[in-house]
């Protein structure tokens, strides 16, 4: 799963997506992920450094990381493809 590459984001958290006008503002742990997304960090990554960084175990961390995500893709935000699937 990528963030599509014409996606425009603050250092503040706010993003704008060209393609379609709309802009979304990011909470400081959702633009660390969004971030990480960005970087192409694997799922088991992101989940290594969020996990070691706030206290959330694994298994709460992947759960709000896919409704992170689902998100994203609701808002047609991603690329999606088979990187991360797997992990």
């Amino acid at each position: 799963m990528k963030i599509k590459r014409n996606i425009a984001i603050s250092e503040s958290g706010f993003l704008f997506d060209p393609s379609t006008g709309e802009s979304f503002t990011f909470n400081p742990v959702g633009l660390q992920i969004f971030n990480f997304l960005k970087e192409e960090k694997s799922l088991d990554e992101i989940k290594e450094i969020m996990t070691d960084k706030y206290d959330i175990d694994a298994h709460n961390f992947e759960r709000f990381f896919f409704d992170f995500t689902s998100m994203l893709n609701q808002y047609r935000l991603l690329e999606l493809d088979s990187s991360m699937e797997d992990d």
